[in-house]
């Protein structure tokens, strides 16, 4: 097991660092030191779900084996946590503090002098080419920054500067930079902002505070931005002026950090000019007094409406009833990534369960316990048009993640930390994760491409399902694999409708009006209709799949379009086409597949989508196959990580996808992805080595393609033998493929592999076979194990018995029963032994014709 660690009394740079860290070594484990400085604990009292941290208490420090140090490099600053370690734990160390004779010995890491330890490890990062989101990169920036002075300490380097540009390309937010940084003030500048604060007045406008600050004195005192800056971070107020009359010229300095406020026309209005959330301006021969009049006279013009909940939140809401035992909301909790739920009696909330309180019951063994025991019973709540400031200074005071929405005293919605830094970074803000709560989708008008690339037949039925869905107040979308192969010019008429209300119902007008048949499952609600000239169209009603947990209220089963894309495998399958007639055509991408598509990339939509199932790892190796993309970055990581979850899954979902990438893709592509990602020894119980493999796969696929030119055609169970390939090559293996048959044909093929394994040495392969002997030996076999069969065996010349194959599958009989009872031949056991003769003759001499075998008959079997 390894973790990470840093110093205590942990500052930006430590914290930035083990964010850093744990994205290069993903399998580790950052627990928290017990002391954070105030910065630090203020800026995680907002984004503290963000990251996956862990306390010391939670961690089972007897399997600690490797310990990652960032921004120190000696075990006596971590706290008490050293002497939860054992001497046998190795390190790893990342630090720009000098060498001491305290530091650790250290098998890999970084140590040199620059300003920032964030620094060091960007460089890993950037070697890795590990990609880094923006709001990692904020975070990176934030403990450059601190650390560095904003690059004004003397101890900086080129380095650091260098690091700084590469977050910023990553799209890292100096407001946030801003925002958490204290920057040090010297003696005149703290003599100014005492007198600023002193006489000071905070104002109320709409839900946010404007301090305004004023002073005069005789001389100049510089740095009065940091001045302003200072006043924000010790008001806590959501903009600050510092209005500073000094000799002849007042200066004015306004800082800002509420989305809502802009500073620059007030600004503009006095001769000055800057940003919307920084701006100056200087004015002669005006006092403080005066200036500071205007400015409270014009404060309404730079305070824009606040966001309520109703903008932020999420709805409809994912509830639990109170009789819901406490395994079933941890595995809810688990699914969909949350970190509660409200939890509601007869349409009313009576309560919030968290996964904190979850989890302390199940360390208690209470896992059959209903969640009412458990939860709190007096759940602080907000209204609908709640503003987002009084909103963010609830989940602060009160430590809470998700406040629960309520309008005329019924649950509308929910307002989680998510929401609420989306809306106060905005799109240029922080990218945690896709989230079906995330902005409105990019959009691309489709039509002309529909009536491009689809039969006239199919454009007039989504057209047709269109409208009849708007008659029913419904909304129907072309969902899925469909969409994607269209924006490939892909040929695909495999049509699957999501419809935001009822699919049966849908279903069954659709079957009202224009006839054909309706296949319908009521307990998903969902429905097949095909159309009289026999298409096929799913119709599926959008949901989150709340039937996985029965103690889910009903209410909840149908969702929105958005709920039903977040819950696909990737992206450029979470793409949607309206087919309501206000829309018709426009394309829905919440999750920017169109540009995964443009660039042949492969990508899941949330980090926990392979451990929610794992088949996922082999359907994007198909996909990879089929489409020639790549995954990317993260998806291959996170696909890596998850491989051990393969083990848990059933055998038959396993060769479900198995089977469609061994028979339907290129095998040999996906072998060589299964082993990149080192998934071969969860899928086999003794494997091939990797190159034996390889051989083995390249030999079949050749074979099977040149049978393809022949026009002779392998079934589906020839999957079965590329899966024994993968094995050692033993009888033995064999048993272990047989929980992995899916059809009789499956069986038959393990059987025949399995006799043919067992009867090899009697067999005496040799260069020298005729077409006779081999037909003698194998003609009792199906094509399919005998591919499997001669792939594997250790001969010197397996093209020969490959080209029995190939004559064997293209011979046609040219003697039948007839022929024979022609000759005076009753039926009789003694007919299949001339046709297989026959048989023999043919393969050895395909010129023969019908007259020169009837000849050999006879004179084989001595007939007159």
């Amino acid at each position: 097991m390894q973790i990470i660690l840093s110093h205590t009394n942990l500052d930006f740079d430590g914290l930035a660092s083990m964010i850093a860290a744990k994205k290069i070594f993903p399998q580790a484990v950052v627990v928290l030191p017990s002391k954070l400085s105030p910065e630090v604990n203020h800026f995680l009292a907002i984004y503290k779900d963000t990251f996956p941290f862990q306390r010391k208490k939670t961690v089972q420090w007897h399997h600690v084996e490797e310990v990652i140090l960032v921004d120190t490099n000696t075990p006596d600053r971590i706290g008490d946590i050293k002497e939860l370690l054992t001497e046998e734990v190795r390190y790893i160390v990342y630090d720009h503090h000098p060498l001491t004779e305290d530091t650790v010995p250290f098998v890999e890491g970084n140590m040199e002098n620059v300003g920032a330890t964030i620094t060091l490890l960007s460089e890993r990062l950037q070697a890795d080419n590990i990609p880094v989101t923006p709001f990692e990169a904020t975070v990176f920036s934030l403990g450059l920054y601190s650390d560095t002075g904003a690059f004004t300490y003397q101890h900086t380097t080129a380095r650091d500067l260098e690091a700084g540009a590469f977050f910023l390309k990553q799209g890292a937010n100096l407001r946030v930079v801003d925002q958490f940084r204290e920057p040090p003030l010297d003696d005149d500048q703290q003599q100014l902002f005492q007198q600023l604060l002193e006489n000071s007045e905070l104002i109320s406008l709409d839900g946010v505070d404007i301090l305004l600050a004023s002073h005069q004195q005789s001389h100049y005192t510089g740095h009065l931005a940091q001045i302003t800056r200072k006043l924000l971070q010790v008001t806590g107020a959501d903009s600050a002026f510092s209005i500073a009359e000094m000799g002849k010229k007042t200066f004015i300095t306004a800082r800002a950090t509420s989305d809502r406020i802009n500073v620059l026309p007030l600004i503009r209005s006095l001769d000055g000019g800057g940003h919307e959330k920084a701006a100056s301006a200087m004015v002669k021969n005006s006092t403080a007094k005066h200036v500071l009049l205007t400015v409270k006279d014009n404060l309404s013009s730079i305070v824009s409406p606040s966001l309520t909940a109703k903008d932020m939140m999420s709805s409809p809401v994912r509830v639990i009833a109170p009789q819901t035992t406490i395994e079933t909301a941890s595995k809810m909790l688990y699914r969909y990534g949350h970190t509660g739920f409200p939890v509601v009696e007869n349409e009313q909330l009576i309560g919030v369960i968290s996964r904190r309180d979850v989890d302390k019951a199940l360390h208690h063994k209470l896992g059959h316990a209903p969640v009412k025991g458990f939860m709190s019973h007096k759940p602080i709540t907000v209204g609908l048009y709640e503003k987002i400031e009084q909103i963010r200074e609830l989940m602060i005071e009160d430590h809470v993640g998700r406040l629960p929405v309520l309008h005329h005293d019924q649950l509308v919605g929910i307002v989680s930390r998510t929401d609420v830094i989306q809306a106060m970074h905005g799109k240029k803000g922080v990218n945690i994760s896709y989230s079906p709560s995330s902005a409105a989708p990019l959009k691309r008008q489709l039509t002309e491409t529909m009536r491009k690339h689809l039969s006239p037949t199919i454009f007039q039925l989504l057209a047709m399902i269109g409208e009849e869905a708007g008659q029913l107040s419904m909304r129907a979308y072309l969902i899925g694999g469909m969409v994607r192969d269209l924006l490939l010019e892909k040929e695909n008429e495999d049509m699957d409708i999501v419809v935001e209300g009822d699919g049966i119902s849908l279903a069954l007008r659709l079957q009202e009006k224009y006839g054909g048949k309706v296949r319908r499952h009521d307990e998903f609600r969902t429905a097949t209709w095909t159309h009289p000239s026999e298409f096929k169209i799913d119709l599926t009603s959008a949901r989150t799949e709340y039937y996985d947990f029965p103690a889910a209220l009903p209410k909840v089963e149908l969702s929105t379009i958005k709920e039903d894309l977040f819950r696909r495998d990737f992206t450029l399958n979470a793409m949607g086409i309206s087919l309501h007639i206000d829309e018709f055509g426009e394309l829905l991408d919440y999750f920017h597949g169109f540009e995964d598509l443009r660039k042949g990339k492969l990508r899941i939509l949330y980090n926990l989508s392979f451990v929610e199932d794992p088949t996922r790892i082999l359907r994007a190796i198909r996909f990879e196959s089929r489409l020639n993309f790549e995954m990317d970055s993260q998806t291959e990581r996170l696909a890596i990580q998850s491989a051990n979850n393969l083990l848990s899954v059933s055998k038959p979902r396993l060769a479900s996808e198995l089977v469609k990438l061994f028979y339907e893709e290129n095998p040999c592509i996906g072998l060589k992805k299964l082993q990149k990602l080192s998934l071969t020894p969860f899928i086999i119980d003794t494997p091939a080595e990797e190159l034996l493999a390889e051989k083995r796969f390249d030999l079949l696929y050749q074979w099977q393609q040149d049978l393809n030119k022949d026009d002779i055609t392998t079934h589906r169970s020839i999957w079965l033998c590329y899966m024994f390939l993968l094995t050692t090559g033993r009888v033995k293996d064999l048993s272990s493929l047989d929980a992995y048959t899916l059809t009789k044909q499956d069986k038959e093929v393990l059987s025949d592999l399995s006799s043919l394994l067992f009867s090899e040495a009697s067999l005496n392969l040799s260069n020298s076979l005729s077409q006779t002997d081999m037909h003698i030996k194998f003609a009792s076999y199906q094509i399919e194990p005998l591919l499997g069969f001669f792939t594997l065996i250790k001969v010197g010349n397996k093209n020969s018995l490959f080209q029995y194959l190939l004559k064997r599958s293209k011979l046609k009989r040219k003697l039948d029963g007839k022929d024979l009872k022609e000759l005076g031949l009753s039926p009789s056991p003694i007919f299949r032994k001339i046709l297989f003769y026959t048989e023999t003759c043919q393969l050895e001499s395909p010129s023969l014709t019908k007259t020169e075998l009837i000849e050999k008959v006879k004179m084989k079997f001595s007939l007159n």
